[in-house]
């Protein structure tokens, strides 16, 4: 998991102010590693020589080489980093600076999440909180290969009304991206309250809208697959309503959910990201305030790979 250390308020970090004003507590690593039962493995991760540290971190993924991927949606953000599991550090694509466009192909604007594709070892970068596009590169080089808008095609920055399930652009932020198993290329349009699919070459194939009258941060906030041979079914976070919607990959349909508002065991505030493991565990992390991660145990009967 990625959580920001500069995000405490006093009182959380209080240990570590001159002079201390109570004995608890001191900012952790950016970067924690834990075993499926909470308990800490490792934590590392901060400035450090030769690349450039996100002002504000988001997203983190672990590629099919065991590298650890790392965004951040702060001002001057516009890179992706890739670290060992140890955390070494491995490259940097883009770099910090001034935002640009979305069509430069140098830089990232405020990179919010990133998945490697182990077929081919291209990253697809969703990229994300200032600029409106997907973009690749080779996994290894950091050489540019290709990048796309919604529907496919060339990214603006137009500036146009949020909230619109059939805007012509993604709007910021665009959250997530996840590549299933049969190639289809899945996309996080957080605002404009919708996921778009595509090829692994940027067509587009379909979308889905839910909770379309959604205002403030949008509905799609991101996604994973069930563990099955086919992945039939995507979870999706919903950050603002506070929910996890279960839906079915094919066509979309919604058919469970779970979650509302709350602080207690179960509740949500902000959820902001969910994984599934390979017993089918859920796991989700809050933003904001919320400040957690939670486990939802799989209980249900053995699935078919």
């Amino acid at each position: 998991m990625i959580q920001r250390p500069k995000s405490l308020t006093n009182d959380e970090k209080a240990a570590t102010l001159d002079p201390p004003t109570s004995k608890c507590c001191a900012p952790a690593p950016p970067v924690m590693e834990f075993d499926q039962d909470g308990k800490l493995v490792q934590a590392w991760g901060g400035p450090g020589p030769g690349y450039d540290w996100p002002q504000n971190e988001h997203g983190v993924s672990i590629d099919h080489k065991g590298f650890v991927w790392i965004g951040g949606n702060g001002e001057k953000d516009g890179q992706y980093l890739k670290f060992t599991r140890e955390g070494k550090f491995v490259l940097q694509i883009g770099k910090q600076g001034d935002q640009t466009n979305s069509n430069d192909l140098a830089r990232l604007g405020k990179p919010a999440d990133a998945e490697v594709d182990p077929e081919t070892n291209e990253v697809y970068i969703a990229d994300g909180y200032f600029n409106h596009r997907v973009i690749v590169f080779d996994a290894d080089s950091g050489a540019y290969k290709r990048h796309w808008g919604a529907y496919g095609n060339k990214p603006t920055d137009e500036k146009l009304a949020p909230y619109n399930p059939t805007s012509s652009q993604f709007g910021n932020p665009v959250h997530c991206v996840k590549i299933a198993r049969d190639g289809l290329v899945y996309v996080c349009d957080r605002a404009n309250n919708r996921i778009q699919v595509f090829r692994k070459d940027g067509r587009f194939v379909k979308e889905f809208a839910y909770e379309k009258n959604t205002r403030a941060a949008g509905s799609v906030w991101d996604l994973d697959f069930w563990i099955d041979g086919k992945q039939s079914f995507l979870f999706n976070a919903d950050g603002t309503n506070n929910e996890v919607r279960t839906l079915v990959r094919e066509t979309g349909e919604v058919v469970g959910r779970f979650g509302r508002n709350g602080r207690n065991a179960g509740d949500f505030h902000w959820v902001h990201n969910i994984a599934a493991d390979s017993k089918g565990n859920l796991y989700t992390t809050e933003v904001d305030t919320g400040k957690r991660a939670q486990k939802f145990r799989y209980v249900g009967p053995p699935v078919g790979r």
